[in-house]
């Protein structure tokens, strides 16, 4: 059994061509990770739109390190909260004895 999961994407992420968001010295890092970018007067631009993930396909590094850039994240994140301490008192929120799935 493998110590890690890989991670499938739940949607198909595209890129249009077109100017991006982000710094002009970001730009020799998205080239080196496979997008088509240059630098047009100090803006990083995107000359073809691109496809980084398709939808139910393993991610790639390169393509989780273009998301991370994009600050397109894939983690979901969720809290239940059971209970609380206040003033010294603990105050149940939930019954705890359920089996509930987080």
């Amino acid at each position: 059994k493998q110590w890690y999961q890989r991670r499938v994407r739940a949607e198909t992420v595209v890129l249009p061509a077109g100017p991006i968001d982000m710094p002009h010295s970001m730009e020799p890092q998205l080239r080196q990770l496979g997008l088509p970018t240059r630098l047009k007067d100090g803006v990083v631009v995107l000359d073809v739109e691109h496809t980084v993930c398709t939808a139910g396909k393993a991610l790639t590094t390169q393509q989780a390190h273009i998301l991370k850039h994009l600050g397109n994240c894939m983690a979901e994140f969720q809290v239940s909260l059971v209970g609380h301490w206040t003033d010294g008192k603990y105050t149940a929120m939930m019954d705890t004895t359920m089996d509930t799935e987080m």
